[in-house]
C-alpha cells in the first residue's frame, strides 16, 4: 500500500525531484504504518487483487458521477431561473436492493452529491431522500449509481 500512497503523492505534486522524492517515500511509510494500526488492516494479496479488479468499474463510477453532477446542475438552473416552472419539494423513500453498508454508503452520498438531492436518512436497505422536483425524485429508484454499485458487488463477490 506503500507504493499506491507513494505513487498518488508524486502524481499529485505534479514534479519529481529528490525532495519530493525522499518526503513522499518517508510520508508513504508513515502513512502506510499508521493506517494499518489504526484500522486494523492486514492487507493481502488477494485483498490487493480484488481491489486492482474493480478499480476499473470505480473510475468509471467517479466519471459517471461528475457527468452526473453535471447534468443535475444544468437541471437545477433551469428550475431556478425559469419563471414558469414550479418547484415541488419532497421526500421519497425507497429500498435499495444493495447487499454491503459500504455500497449503500457511497448510493446515499451519490445522491447527496448530486445537486438537487439530499440523503436525509439510510437506515439497512431504506434510504429517506429530499428532492428538489418530483421529475428529480422519480429517477432515484434504479439509478445508474444502483446499477454500476450492484455491478461492483457482483464483481467483488458479495
Amino acid at each position: 500500500m506503500s507504493l499506491v500512497y507513494f505513487a498518488l503523492w508524486v502524481i499529485f505534486n505534479g514534479r519529481i525531484t529528490l525532495e519530493i522524492i525522499v518526503a513522499g517515500a518517508l510520508i508513504s511509510l508513515l502513512l502506510d504504518v499508521f493506517v494499518k494500526k489504526i484500522f486494523r488492516l492486514n492487507l493481502t494479496a488477494a485483498t490487493l487483487w480484488k481491489f486492482m479488479k474493480l478499480l476499473p468499474d470505480a473510475v468509471f463510477y467517479v466519471i459517471v458521477l461528475l457527468i452526473e453532477i453535471v447534468r443535475a446542475n444544468f437541471a437545477i438552473t433551469r428550475l431556478v431561473i425559469a419563471p414558469d416552472i414550479q418547484v415541488e419539494p419532497c421526500l421519497v423513500k425507497f429500498n435499495t436492493p444493495l447487499k454491503t453498508n459500504a455500497a449503500r454508503a457511497a448510493l446515499a452520498n451519490s445522491i447527496t452529491l448530486t445537486p438537487g438531492t439530499i440523503t436525509v436518512s439510510l437506515e439497512g436497505n431504506e434510504l429517506l431522500v429530499h428532492a428538489l422536483n418530483r421529475d428529480i425524485a422519480d429517477g432515484l429508484e434504479g439509478s445508474i449509481f444502483e446499477r454500476l454499485l450492484s455491478r461492483m458487488e457482483r464483481k467483488a463477490n458479495v
